[in-house]
């Protein structure tokens, strides 16, 4: 039987499970379109592409399978870069297929062609253009697999708009197969072992990969089983349930911060997960503490994180094996645990003023949010709030980007949380300035009857930026704008809008627009005095001279 190579292709998608693909075709996208249109798969489509890689990438992030998105040629297709780093750095599974002129002939020249695969090659895992339909059941799996392994990313195929239109006979899809990662070595564990239990000040550190959905639940009973209080990374937030009584805090700057007070005590920090990506969550130096590496992956040694022994494999059954061997046997596990309410009480302190203050909107947005509810945060000064003060008890119920931290990822990342669990409560929270560089997605969202509240702070600025330009001394210059009404741009779209001007407002707002349902946008103003008070004067003290840490 002759089959086209876009049926080959979107047969080859099915194989793998995927269920939506999200983007912008073009005339070369056609006949994958039209494979599309008789298929089980549902196209998503959105208003630019960078939000649709932001969505697939959110996919993946969230399932650990890799999401899918499509476009065009040249200007559609490197629309995705900016996504397809995002997945890089952020270790999504994801996958861009990409549309390209005929490749067997030309009939309309230079038009358009850009070298996307050259283009893609540094920001992926994997970028092939397929030049035979026979080859796509192979690509197809081969791309899955890269995106998926550890570490997980982003691969681009391109499908020439001839090769999707030619026909071949014969050609059988690859079924996939599970995988199983290796464990740690015997050797490595007992090392671990022994460094632990001889440990006079233990501490956990949680990074961005002990937030896989593959490893959360065995983590959870890792830290139970030791008793050995812990810290996250900004990325590693939600990665231990929470009511274990033995989280200290979370790493929003690398030094200096209260948290920071146990990370300096400590003499043994097992890093789980840490992934060198992330802004750091602590400086090694010649004095500090011995650290013990336990990945999937051997640690990237940099200048500021070379860990003095390794545990690389699976991490959930690795720490199986490893809690196995201390279990009961150290005597010292909760020697830093006095610390906790100290350092938990000082980043929470005047989180309920009547203000606006970023201390406030943390912990009234926490009241609102049930235990398995999605806040995807946009990037912005609010972020280094959220990371510091919001309690996660569930993994990856705090969607931030701590890796390439790029703005206008928001709305998308939410978007695909919503669509992917439509019983659960969904928020986006962004600045005016994040909001705007994606806002045309509110049409999206409104399209697909999305139960969404995004929220936006309005400050007028591009904050983080004039914050630190306030901090180096640089006169205040070029960082202020204007907005629209935002209540009137969200009705615009069929989206419902409010404007909270009292504080006591907020909650019952945020709660009207979840028992509502659909899409709203809530727009606040936002006190960012506290930046300066906590991130700078109270933290002054505790730096040297002259230096802030961010």
């Amino acid at each position: 039987m002759m089959t086209k190579g876009s049926d080959l292709l979107v047969a080859a998608l099915e194989n793998e499970g995927v269920s939506r693909i999200y983007g912008i075709p073009g005339e070369e996208n056609l006949d994958v379109v039209e494979a599309i249109r008789g298929s089980s798969i549902e196209l998503v489509l959105t208003r630019h592409e960078q939000a649709a890689a932001f969505m697939a990438a959110t996919y993946g992030r969230l399932t650990g399978k890799p999401g899918v998105c499509i476009t065009t040629l040249g200007p559609g297709a490197l629309n995705l870069t900016t996504g397809a780093a995002y997945a890089l750095l952020g270790a999504m599974p994801m996958i861009m297929i990409t549309g390209q002129k005929g490749i067997l002939s030309s009939r309309q020249a230079r038009f358009q062609i850009v070298d996307v695969v050259a283009a893609m090659k540094p920001l992926t895992k994997l970028a092939r253009q397929i030049v035979s339909p026979r080859m796509i059941p192979t690509l197809v799996r081969e791309a899955f697999r890269v995106a998926q392994e550890e570490r997980p990313g982003p691969v681009h195929l391109e499908l020439p708009e001839d090769i999707a239109a030619e026909k071949c006979e014969g050609v059988a899809l690859i079924l996939p197969h599970p995988v199983e990662l290796p464990l740690a070595a015997a050797e490595a564990l007992d090392r671990a072992a022994q460094l632990i239990m001889a440990a006079e000040r233990p501490l956990l550190m949680l990074g961005a990969a002990a937030s896989r959905p593959r490893s959360t639940s065995d983590l959870s009973r890792f830290v139970l089983r030791t008793g050995i209080p812990y810290f996250t990374t900004q990325m590693g937030k939600g990665t231990v349930a929470g009511g274990t009584e033995l989280y200290i805090g979370t790493a929003a700057l690398s030094e200096r911060d209260y948290v920071h007070e146990a990370i300096d005590r400590a003499d043994l920090i097992v890093s789980i997960g840490h992934d060198t990506i992330e802004k750091p969550p602590f400086i090694m130096g010649p004095q500090g503490p011995q650290v013990v590496h336990v990945g999937y992956q051997p640690a990237n040694v940099e200048q500021i994180y070379f860990p003095q022994t390794e545990v690389i494999g699976d991490i959930g059954p690795s720490l199986r094996l490893l809690a196995d061997r201390v279990e009961g046997r150290i005597p010292r596990a909760g020697a830093l645990l006095p610390l906790r309410e100290s350092i938990l009480s000082r980043i929470g302190a005047r989180a309920t003023e009547n203000r606006f203050t970023p201390q406030r909107l943390v912990h009234d947005i926490r009241q609102v949010i049930p235990p398995d509810g999605i806040v995807a945060l946009d990037n912005g000064m609010y972020k280094i709030w959220f990371a510091r003060n919001y309690r996660t008890r569930v993994a990856n119920t705090l969607l931030l980007d701590n890796a390439l931290a790029t703005m206008g990822a928001g709305l998308p990342s939410a978007m695909a949380a919503a669509m992917l669990y439509p019983e659960r409560r969904v928020m986006a929270v962004c600045g005016d300035g994040g909001f705007m560089m994606n806002s045309q997605e509110m049409e999206t969202a409104v399209r697909l009857k999305l139960n969404l509240v995004i929220l936006v702070l309005e400050d007028g600025a591009y904050g983080m930026i004039r914050w630190k330009q306030a901090v180096d001394r640089f006169p205040d210059f070029g960082m202020t704008f204007n907005n629209p009404d935002f209540v009137k741009y969200a009705e615009s779209y069929g989206a419902r809008g409010t404007r909270v001007d009292a504080i006591d407002e907020f909650i019952p707002t945020l709660e009207r627009a979840f028992t509502a349902g659909g899409v709203h946008l809530i727009a606040v103003p936002i006190d960012y005095s506290e930046n300066t008070r906590v991130l700078v004067e109270e933290l002054r003290e505790r730096l040297p001279p002259g230096q802030v840490s961010s």
